[in-house]
């Protein structure tokens, strides 16, 4: 049960990182929204965790290091990835950054941290509750 719910923790953490990473870019995009030529960035991430989460539940064992993995990367290995929007512009100058896509993106990307720091703590809320009742 101890295991499930730092498991669970983790994922919650890596979430968190990746929002904060977010939060990080969307903020570069916008301080850049008057360079000629710049290109916006944004985070890759939830597709990576969901086809992690999802392939956690088969996983071959390896027998000897030449044998090839069975099932999908283990959901520590799991990181955010920035990747650079190239191919499209949003002005004669080269630049993609739509101002209001970037700040609805914030929004979102607050909200969504918002409610991951809720829910980690809501977990660590319910494991001092075990430790507390469990001196008693």
């Amino acid at each position: 049960m101890l295991n499930k719910l730092f498991s669970h923790t983790g994922i919650l953490e890596k979430a968190l990182d990746a929002a904060w990473l977010r939060n990080e870019v969307i903020a570069h995009n916008i301080a850049n929204a008057d360079t000629p030529g710049y290109k916006k960035y944004r985070v890759e991430f939830e597709e990576e965790l969901k086809s992690a989460i999802e392939a956690s539940t088969l996983k071959g064992k390896r027998t000897r290091a030449k044998h090839l993995e069975i099932g999908a990367s283990s959901i520590d290995e799991v990181r955010p990835r920035v990747v650079r929007t190239g191919g499209t512009q949003m002005r004669e100058d080269g630049n993609n950054v739509d101002m209001d896509e970037e700040m609805t993106s914030l929004a979102k990307n607050v909200i969504m941290y918002n409610a991951l720091v809720q829910k980690i703590s809501g977990e660590f809320r319910k494991l001092k509750t075990v430790i507390n009742e469990g001196r008693r």
